[in-house]
């Protein structure tokens, strides 16, 4: 109730002055009616304040001006109705010279005062209300993504609350056009936006919107414009954010796949798959250097498995010339990322292919491994504005990680036919020296048996003591020649070489100490490094069985499936085999291994040893 009536008091517009002339006649009637029924009753001292309530009333509500004139007209009413004679006029009493002044004085105070009181009231409420449309303004402008849409509510309540019709409000320098006048609203010497007034604003509206409401817009303005750059800026790094973690994924599940050791066509396929999804180009291809050409080993493409593709675009395996003009030879010419943007001039195999794709523009990225010029990572695009900003720094990541995964494939490649070469090489020293015994000393032997059976039978038969030792040594040189023989099958079995690996896997169960039960099925003869690796494999697990197992049986089972041989022994004994407690498995890990196979050894006390051999046979 209290800010009802103060808002209907600090109006800005006054009512009319009739009303006002209305309003003061009644004030002074009803304070002459009350005090004439309180004269009755009291002394009548204070009687003539009761009429400045009406010209307090009266001066805050038209001004000073019509309060004086209430003041007036309220002297001659208490002169009229409270001064004897009543109901006259006294000139001569005391009261017009000395009370009187005073009351108009009084009067003439109170009305100034509160004239003043609702001037600063009115004041005070202008503030009130500009703050309150600012802070308005504000919430438009500072909260909207599009500050140009804002500009069309925020004039709307700005016309509202000045009460200035078809007013507006636009970014830059607008002319005024229609409009009567244009307030620049600037800020460093700049014009940011325009301020557009409608014809026939009154002057002191106009000096209000210039001294008030354009600085509170120029600040408005400044403020959404740095709100919305630095709303650029934080979407701009958010973007920025997101793809960087997009390529440290990409580039976590590439590494993951170079640490597993993956098959180097799954790796280079993955690779351009995920530079083509993280680049969005349309394809990929990673290709290496050969003499004349670059050979595509590893491609993605956008249309790979589509209905109208059935083949792929950059097929694995295919081979492009170097002697065009092309990314692949600039880059294999200078070494570094090179990019091309058009296609529709030039001629040969590479710009017909890329007219007939619809490539616009490529980027390649030299693949370097150790210190040396390897290949090429080619990213396509079929798009006519280039969307391979920055690329050149991003693909430089791939391509490190394809390098050493080349490098780690080499490295492993090395080693596995390093290691072929020492299995080789020991089965050829095994080979010659089981050759050089057969074909050396146990010939030798054999003639020397043959030469003292021949010196015994001419011993003559008076001499038996002569006889007896002859006769012992020739049985202790048979001994000597069936202990190199042995040696000689333990070094390498002539029956390997002769039979394969079924009659040599009898011969090995015949001479075990512990009985071995046999499941071989009808196997050719094969490679004879997969032979020598299978058998050996076989003899060390049966001596291992007879040496530690305390075993009561073995079990050897051996058949080929497909492509790939298995080898299966098996004892009851106690278990208890490891790698880490003697060298013979690790042995046979190594020679398996080496051909690209597989050992697994599961041992345990309850069920005892099985060892689990497969071989590929190519």
């Amino acid at each position: 109730m209290r800010e009802r009536l103060l808002s209907l008091l600090l109006r800005t517009k006054r009512p009319p002055l009739v009303i006002g002339i209305i309003s003061g006649a009644l004030c002074i009637a009803a304070e002459a009616l009350l005090s004439i029924l309180l004269e009755r009753v009291t002394s009548g001292d204070f009687l003539e304040g009761i009429y400045l309530l009406g010209v307090l009333l009266v001066s805050i509500e038209w001004g000073l001006g019509l309060g004086v004139v209430t003041l007036v007209a309220s002297a001659v009413a208490f002169n009229y109705f409270n001064l004897p004679p009543m109901w006259s006029f006294s000139y001569g009493t005391r009261w017009l010279w000395t009370p009187l002044p005073v009351f108009l004085v009084v009067g003439l105070v109170t009305s100034s005062i509160a004239a003043l009181a609702r001037s600063l009231g009115i004041q005070e409420d202008k503030r009130r209300r500009e703050a309150d449309l600012t802070a308005e303004l504000a919430h438009i402008l500072l909260r909207t993504e599009d500050l140009e849409a804002a500009l069309q509510p925020a004039s709307r309540l700005l016309a509202r609350a000045l009460e200035v019709p078809n007013l507006e409000i636009r970014l830059g320098e607008a002319p005024a056009e229609a409009y009567g006048e244009a307030l620049p609203l600037m800020e460093n010497g700049a014009r940011i936006g325009t301020l557009l007034l409608p014809v026939r604003v009154p002057e002191a509206m106009r000096r209000r919107l210039r001294e008030r409401m354009v600085p509170s817009l120029e600040a408005l303005l400044r403020a959404a414009r740095d709100r919305e750059n630095i709303e650029i800026v934080l979407a701009s790094s958010r973007d920025e954010i997101r793809r960087i973690a997009r390529e440290q994924a990409a580039l976590r599940r590439v590494a993951t796949l170079v640490a597993r050791g993956i098959s180097s066509t799954e790796l280079f396929n993955a690779v351009a798959f995920e530079m083509g999804s993280l680049m969005g180009a349309d394809h990929v291809a990673i290709s290496r250097y050969d003499p004349g050409h670059v050979t595509v080993l590893g491609s993605w493409s956008c249309r790979d498995g589509m209905e109208d593709s059935m083949e792929k675009v950059l097929p694995v395996g295919s081979q492009w010339p170097l002697n065009e003009v092309s990314v692949s030879a600039t880059v294999l010419r200078t070494g570094r990322p090179t990019r091309r943007a058009n296609y529709d001039e030039s001629v040969g195999e590479i710009a017909t292919w890329a007219r007939k794709v619809g490539v616009t523009a490529a980027v390649g990225s030299p693949v370097v491994v150790d210190g040396s010029l390897w290949g090429v990572m080619l990213v396509f695009s079929s798009a006519r504005e280039s969307r391979f900003e920055g690329v050149e720094e991003r693909m430089m990541d791939f391509t490190e990680l394809v390098a050493t995964a080349i490098s780690n494939a080499q490295a492993r490649a090395d080693l596995a036919a390093s290691r072929a070469r020492v299995v080789a090489a020991s089965d050829e020293t095994r080979r010659r020296i089981e050759r050089d015994l057969h074909d050396g000393a146990q010939q030798r032997l054999v003639s020397l048996g043959l030469e003292l059976r021949a010196a015994e039978a001419g011993v003559p038969p008076p001499m038996t003591e002569l006889r007896g030792q002859l006769s012992h040594a020739v049985q202790g040189l048979t001994g000597v020649m069936s202990d190199l023989q042995e040696l000689s099958r333990g070094i390498h079995p002539a029956i390997l070489s002769k039979g394969g690996l079924v009659p040599a896997l009898k011969t090995l169960a015949r001479r075990s100490a512990v009985p071995v039960d046999l499941d071989l099925d009808s196997v050719p003869r094969l490679p004879e490094r997969v032979e020598v690796a299978i058998y050996y494999t076989a003899a060390e697990a049966l001596a291992n069985v007879v040496k530690h197992a305390n075993a009561s049986v073995a079990y050897v089972a051996l058949n080929v499936a497909g492509t790939v041989v298995r080898l299966l022994v098996r004892d009851d004994g106690g278990g208890g085999a490891d790698y880490d407690k003697g060298s013979g498995l690790i042995g046979l890990k190594d020679r398996v291994e080496t051909l690209g196979g597989k050992l697994t050894v599961v041992s345990t006390e309850a069920e005892g040893t099985s060892l689990s051999v497969t071989v590929p046979i190519s």
